[in-house]
């Protein structure tokens, strides 16, 4: 049994014995606070629940959609990902009903049901664009965080001669190149951070962030453990002498150091939520490690309010009866280009190219969302 699976299920159990019963927003939650979960990959094995069959797909393709800095939900639908389609028809609804009086108006816009309000994102360029937008939410703060800033200009100032003219400018602020290139000169750092808690664009956001920050941190590989690194990847089993061999195995590429990532959380749907956000943040560091030449450590979920939803007990009951079975494997494709930007990678990177070996899991169970 893997640890990350078997915490993740007392984690369920905890909350249903001794869980504070709360009114939220969308429904009466079991809730408990500052729990964390932690996941090693010291073995290779990727952090994927098995006691239920997960949507890997999905879990790729969101990445990969953040990671493009996008917020419109037509990429994810025309790579059959759905599930942001909830937020997007909710957020339709809302702002049909409240602002669109006019008979025409209404009439263009009168879908009344979920399922051709997506294949209307699906075909209607137009409309896509106007409400498949969902804000500035993680992609957008990932690559784009708005920076006002206070700039010289070439011109002078026409009222004080002499003077250089100042002006304030937006700037975008790619948070996720930052990181990867103070990951490769500053590997020490603690400022590898990357935040999508945006107070000043919180309420343009169609859902505020539930997994707000993530944090990396390293350490270095003791050069007994670099060798052995060398010898797995490598055929070449010839002697080495020990005079020398740091400087051998970085010409052989061999990482330095290992990476870890924490992210943060301020709400977790505990049943749905959590197992995609572990996974998805445990694929997020396989990819940096990549990207900067590091051997993938710990991955932490830090999280403040994690709760089960009423209406999802039965399912969990029926979750922890499971026995775990073996986690998988990650392989990705040999076209994908790590070594370069993280629009190098978007670009070189196809869903397909991230695939899962040995995946094993029970039957799914269905657990409502709550929008």
């Amino acid at each position: 049994m893997s640890k990350i699976e078997n915490d993740y299920l007392n984690l369920l159990k905890e909350i249903l014995e001794t869980g504070t019963k709360k009114e939220a927003r969308n429904g009466v939650t079991y809730s408990v606070f500052g729990k964390t979960l932690r996941h090693s990959f010291e073995n290779g094995n990727f952090p994927l629940l098995t006691t239920k069959k997960m949507a890997f797909k999905s879990i790729v393709t969101e990445l990969l959609w953040f990671l493009k800095g996008e917020v419109n939900i037509k990429y994810l639908i025309d790579n059959n990902c759905h599930i942001w389609d909830g937020d997007a028809w909710v957020n339709y609804q809302r702002k049909v009903s409240d602002k669109f009086m006019d008979e025409t108006i209404i009439a263009n816009y009168s879908i009344t049901n979920k399922e051709d309000f997506i294949n209307r994102i699906k075909t209607d360029d137009e409309f896509a664009n106007k409400w498949g937008y969902l804000g500035p939410i993680y992609g957008h703060q990932w690559r784009h965080w708005n920076v006002l800033k206070w700039h010289k200009t070439d011109m002078p100032d026409p009222i004080i001669s002499g003077e250089t003219l100042f002006k304030w400018s937006v700037e975008g602020v790619d948070q996720i190149q930052n990181v990867i290139n103070e990951l490769r000169v500053n590997p020490d750092s603690r400022r590898l951070v990357v935040s999508a808690w945006n107070v000043g664009e919180l309420d343009e956001m169609i859902l505020m962030p539930c997994h707000y920050s993530f944090q990396f941190h390293t350490k270095e590989i003791p050069e007994s453990e670099r060798l052995k690194l060398y010898l797995l990847q490598t055929d070449n089993k010839i002697p080495i002498q020990s005079s020398g061999l740091s400087d051998f195995l970085d010409e052989s590429n061999i990482p330095r150091r290992k990476l870890s990532l924490m992210y943060n959380a301020r709400s977790q749907d505990v049943p749905l939520g959590t197992p995609f956000n572990i996974a998805s943040y445990g694929l997020l560091l396989l990819i940096t490690s990549k990207m900067v030449n590091m051997v993938p450590d710990e991955l932490i979920a830090s999280m403040g309010d994690s709760h089960i939803y009423g209406n999802q007990k039965e399912a969990v009951l029926e979750q922890i009866k499971r026995e775990p079975k073996s986690l998988p494997k990650i392989n990705f494709s040999d076209k994908i280009n790590f070594m370069g930007t993280i629009d190098d990678f978007i670009n070189s990177c196809d869903i397909s190219d991230i695939k899962l070996e040995g995946y094993n899991s029970h039957d799914k169970i269905y657990f409502p969302l709550s929008n």
